[in-house]
């Protein structure tokens, strides 16, 4: 017998239930679990897919954060999580092989990086220029003011690895896992959420949000999902990137460096014998005319040689002359940008049956394991394991960000007026009614059309490489 349209959807019962599954969602299930709870994960996707801002091979690591001093204890946990993940799972999920942060001492890798070790008490190393250019031989182009910052602790995590263990680990602490699932709403409804997916519906106190670049479609909060590709470089010989080489990664760490024209790039050297082997990976930071702000459902998921490449290869052939300017291979990848640049975790409105983690603006995967452990602890009522107010997403926004500094333009947001502060308005966005974690009607929804778990990513991606910075 077939059953009508009309047939109830079959309910589950859990304490949490977590939509979407990427680099915080993944990492929220597994703490979740780990506390015994009954928790259910939903993944319109695979676990560790490719579709959105979690995949790529690598991402950089470090504990001395440019960003804001009050990552370093985020940080701090998520260095000791990923090795507890690691261990579980029986991989390496953190390779710590320290990393620089050069520029000039005024600008805002140097000064924040430096802001962050002292407000912090972290263990760095300051390099002056002359000894900046003696220990790294391939930086070419060097301001004369120009100091590198070494962070012992930093290194790559990887990002696809890293969702599939925290995946792997909360099924076996006994977390139901919904892979290739549509959600198709999120309502708020006395006592909690109605979750439907898949023909089912998740009934749960509380609801973790952890969508990416999904986000903006399902919570009124000012984040902007930005197309950012990714990009690998090789040397003029296979010598130079091979073990022993001048850009392997042991001799060529993860670095951040602001040229003295201010432009920015992040990367580090190449390793053939870790995973699956990865190239010099090389970006460049997400602000100005190289990169676009789209929609994740819409996002152009082709490399436009010309326009994705032209400003990077240019710098690259200015700063490290001794590789190929022209990038090897090429992959799209996405990141979600707040006003201010920082993330934004918590409860909009104070309403605490909905959970919101978003805003990676480029720098968030480090910390994903310290973050879920924040999702959990936010759920569950408990107090966090460090201050996080500066991530509060009704915290006021004037447009200001880490990356102010003097003299340099400020890149406006497109979800903040140039005049005057704005708050996080905690109200539904247009197309999402009720996920705004305002106190809502009885089975008011949370997402009035779709949510992203439910539509595809317009076009294929370059599944060619998987790196990521």
């Amino acid at each position: 017998m077939t059953p009508s349209s009309t047939t109830a959807p079959a309910v589950t019962e859990a304490d949490v239930v977590v939509v979407g599954l990427g680099a915080w969602g993944s990492q929220a299930l597994w703490r979740l679990a780990a506390r015994g709870l009954r928790v259910v994960g939903v993944e319109r996707f695979g676990a560790g897919h490719v579709l959105g801002s979690t995949h790529g091979a690598t991402r950089l690591f470090r504990i001395a954060c440019m960003e804001h001093p009050g990552l370093a204890p985020i940080a701090t946990r998520a260095r000791d999580l990923w090795h507890e993940l690691g261990d579980r799972t029986g991989q390496t999920l953190l390779r710590q092989t320290g990393g620089i942060m050069v520029g000039p001492r005024d600008g805002h890798v140097v000064a924040g990086t430096l802001r962050a070790v002292e407000e912090a008490g972290l263990d760095a190393e300051l390099l002056e220029h002359d000894e900046l250019v003696a220990r790294f031989p391939q930086y070419a182009g060097l301001g004369p003011d120009d100091v590198g910052v070494w962070d012992p602790a930093a290194g790559v995590t990887y990002p696809e690895a890293g969702v599939r263990a925290a995946v792997r680990a909360a099924e076996e602490l006994g977390a139901t896992v919904l892979l290739d699932t549509r959600v198709t709403d999120v309502s708020l409804v006395d006592g909690g959420v109605v979750v439907t997916a898949g023909g089912r519906e998740i009934r749960a106190p509380r609801a973790v949000v952890a969508l990416g670049a999904w986000t903006p479609q399902v919570v009124d909060l000012p984040l902007v999902a930005r197309r950012t590709p990714l990009f690998w470089f090789e040397g003029p010989t296979p010598e130079a990137t091979a073990p022993g080489g001048d850009f392997d990664l042991a001799a060529f760490p993860v670095f951040i460096r602001q040229l003295p024209d201010g432009t920015t790039l992040w990367g580090h050297g190449a390793d053939a014998t870790d995973g699956d082997g990865y190239a010099v990976k090389i970006g460049l930071e997400d602000s100005g005319g190289a990169f676009d702000d789209t929609e994740a459902d819409t996002v152009d998921r082709y490399i436009r040689p010309a326009r994705d490449t032209d400003q990077l290869s240019a710098a690259v052939a200015r700063a490290f002359p001794g590789l190929d300017p022209r990038p090897a291979r090429a992959i799209p990848c996405m990141v979600t940008n707040s006003p201010d640049r920082q993330f934004v975790l918590g409860s909009p409105g104070g309403d605490r049956r909905l959970v919101v983690a978003g805003g990676d603006s480029g720098h968030g995967f480090k910390h994903a394991p310290a973050i879920g452990e924040l999702l959990a602890q936010l759920a569950t009522d408990e107090q966090p394991f460090t201050d996080i107010s500066f991530l509060d997403p009704d915290r006021p926004f004037d447009g200001s960000s880490w990356l102010d500094e003097p003299g340099r333009p400020r890149e406006p947001h497109p979800a903040v007026p140039a005049t005057g502060a704005t708050g996080a308005s905690g109200t539904p966005a247009p197309d999402a009614t009720g996920a705004s974690g305002t106190p809502a009607p009885d089975a008011t929804p949370a997402s009035g059309t779709p949510a992203p778990d439910a539509t595809p990513a317009s076009g294929t991606p370059d599944d060619t490489d998987r790196r990521a910075a």
